[in-house]
């Protein structure tokens, strides 16, 4: 019931706006025809490539302390045992700080992501926005992504569903 109210309301904004305009654009295939993208995202794979690198040597040198510690494991009194597997979770640990700090959603790729990529971006959503306001769009879609990357206003019905259901005056 609730859905079929909120696409009549829907609707009749539509049917009401009838200057408004609704397209769609597909950023992905956009940024793929912008040259400092293509840098970017070479620039951000090649550093992926390196840190990838860093932490597999990091991995196969922990392979090897702990085939070492097997082998070598009846040989060791019991301090040295002890002293070992500390030395493997201390190195277990360092890669998933590495992993961490590499990969984490606040890690070096995501901060390296905003440097390079977020001002083209920017730059697109500007362009977006200008170009749906002088070809007065109330809303664009992007394909890639399948959400609104821009819309009028004037054509947010919030507050109206709000007041019509008492929440507001």
């Amino acid at each position: 019931m609730k859905k079929l109210l909120i696409t009549l309301l829907v609707l009749c904004t539509f049917a009401a706006v009838q200057a408004q305009k609704i397209t769609y654009l597909n950023t992905e295939y956009m940024l793929n025809k912008i040259p400092a993208y293509k840098e970017a995202q070479k620039q951000l794979d090649n550093l992926t490539k390196q840190w990838h690198a860093e932490i597999e040597e990091q991995m196969a040198a922990l392979k090897a302390l702990k085939n070492q510690y097997q082998t070598e494991k009846m040989l060791l009194s019991n301090d040295m045992r002890t002293k070992r597997e500390q030395e493997i979770a201390e190195k277990e640990k360092e890669i998933r700080e590495l992993q961490k700090k590499r990969f984490a959603p606040d890690g070096d790729r995501f901060k390296k992501e905003q440097e390079l990529v977020k001002p083209i971006q920017d730059e697109l959503y500007n362009a977006v926005k200008e170009n749906a306001i002088a070809q007065n769009y109330g809303l664009v879609f992007d394909v890639a992504t399948g959400k609104i990357i821009y819309s009028d206003v004037k054509l947010d019905i919030s507050d109206a569903v709000l007041k019509k259901m008492g929440y507001i005056k």
